[in-house]
């Protein structure tokens, strides 16, 4: 990757920037090598990376760029109008299919992936899949690409991308949402609002650490939870004895289905 150069359109947005930082400060590319367009021709909180190529114009990135990633809002893609024949192109946008980005920019050499504003603290999954135009080395930058926002894995059928981004795609998303419930619950019962803040931040935090690490899946910590048969125990029988799972599955469903819509 050290001869690519390396252009985002869309870099300024929430998910642009987040996998911007996560390239810089993994040094994926070198700084020198990277350009992102910009509509003010400003890129906010990267003072410090005075290397970086910021400009208005997207024919100037292109011209300049071996790989571009493609991070509008998908609304937005129809409206630009991109020559990206010879580039490896990469793109995050939810909804939007490899026929559809290769008809709008020529570009045969796609890779499309969901990813995350995570990746600024490089706690990112995106799951990509490519065509097969693309060759080794393209799918190589990828990997490192994704690697840096977090972690990563090459994936067979562009249709699950549509799942991952109702899954994983909105980071807190459906997780704050349940953590949102349990705040309020802690507040009804009676605790100061800060308290039953920290609480929760905290729960959540080192929940996710516990199921990041080790090879203990989210079921098996679940069943071992109910095998103690203590007071977790008395708690999640009820859940799973509930529709919250049916409701859950369909509040994904819903995402999903928006999701194949958008573009």
């Amino acid at each position: 990757m050290a001869d690519q150069t390396f252009g985002i359109i869309g870099g300024t947005g929430m998910l642009g920037s987040a996998i911007l930082r996560a390239v810089v400060q993994a040094q994926t590319v070198a700084e020198e090598r990277i350009w992102v367009a910009s509509r003010s021709g400003q890129l906010d909180g990267f003072s410090d990376h005075p290397g970086l190529s910021i400009t208005t114009d997207t024919t100037a990135l292109i011209a300049a760029s071996d790989v571009v990633l493609l991070c509008v809002p998908p609304a937005a893609m129809g409206t630009l109008s991109l020559d990206l024949r010879d580039k490896l192109v990469i793109s995050v946008m939810a909804g939007i299919t490899i026929n559809r980005i290769s008809e709008l920019t020529g570009a045969t050499r796609v890779i499309r992936a969901m990813s995350s504003p995570a990746a600024a603290e490089r706690l990112a999954y995106s799951p990509w899949v490519a065509t097969e135009a693309t060759s080794d080395a393209d799918r190589a930058f990828a990997t490192a690409l994704f690697e840096a926002c977090g972690s990563t894995d090459r994936i067979t059928q562009e249709a699950h991308l549509d799942v991952f981004t109702a899954m994983t795609g909105p980071v807190p998303g459906f997780v704050a949402y349940f953590a949102e419930v349990m705040a309020d619950y802690a507040l009804a019962k009676g605790l100061p609002p800060e308290v039953a803040d920290k609480a929760v931040r905290q729960l959540f935090l080192g929940s996710g650490q516990m199921m990041a690490t080790g090879d203990a899946r989210p079921t098996d910590h679940v069943q071992e939870m109910i095998d103690y048969a203590g007071t977790t125990a008395a708690g999640l029988e009820v859940l799973r004895g509930s529709d919250i799972g049916a409701e859950l599955e369909k509040g994904l469903d819903a995402a999903v289905a928006r999701c194949r819509t958008i573009g």
